[in-house]
């Protein structure tokens, strides 16, 4: 359980913050850059939230936020070459596999693309279509510390769904497609 009495530390004062294992690194090291970013898109899912309050779509968001927190964590403790299961908190393929489930429901009801679609349409889908971007950073963020650093495949899984995952959404909450912006190829020309 956390507890924050102080939030303050001054710990992090000359550049180098803690990670969950407690070892010190630069802030701006590629681990602390990917959890930051996975937590700038929870940061933008919150706004998200702000238009989909009391429906379906923002239950599932609501969970999404909480696993991006089990993501963070995960990305925040180098796993360990003897790490027991269950030392430190890691994504797991069951949160992967209930992204994929919500995306198929969704995706059932909308029509298949005939073209790519710009961000837009409510305000909950263009704000899903800043989320997804976000997420997309993290997610390339966190394969470039997996190409340095040990990573959790789950971790990288659960990334790449999210952004599909959030890409749907947005769709979904434009009317289930039907409100969608699509990109007309050289529309101005």
């Amino acid at each position: 359980m956390v507890r924050l009495t102080r939030i303050y530390t001054k710990s992090g004062d000359k550049g180098a913050t803690s990670l969950g294992d407690g070892s010190r690194v630069p802030k701006q090291s590629l681990r602390v850059e990917a959890y930051g970013t996975v937590d700038e898109a929870n940061a933008v899912i919150g706004v998200v939230r702000l238009h989909t309050h009391g429906t379906p779509s923002d239950a599932l968001l609501a969970r999404i936020q909480n696993d991006l927190f089990d993501l963070g964590a995960d990305l925040c403790t180098p796993p360990a070459a003897d790490e027991a299961p269950g030392a430190a908190l890691r994504v797991t393929a069951s949160q992967v596999e209930r992204l994929e489930a919500e995306i198929d429901a969704m995706n059932a009801e909308l029509a298949p693309l005939n073209s790519f679609i710009l961000p837009g349409g409510s305000a909950a889908s263009a704000h899903l279509h800043v989320a997804r971007t976000v997420t997309r950073r993290a997610e390339r963020l966190i394969c470039a510390l997996a190409q340095e650093e040990n990573v959790s495949a789950q971790a990288i899984a659960y990334a790449n769904r999210l952004s599909d995952h959030l890409f749907v959404m947005a769709r979904w909450l434009n009317a289930k497609g039907t409100a969608d912006v699509l990109w007309i190829p050289g529309g101005n020309r």
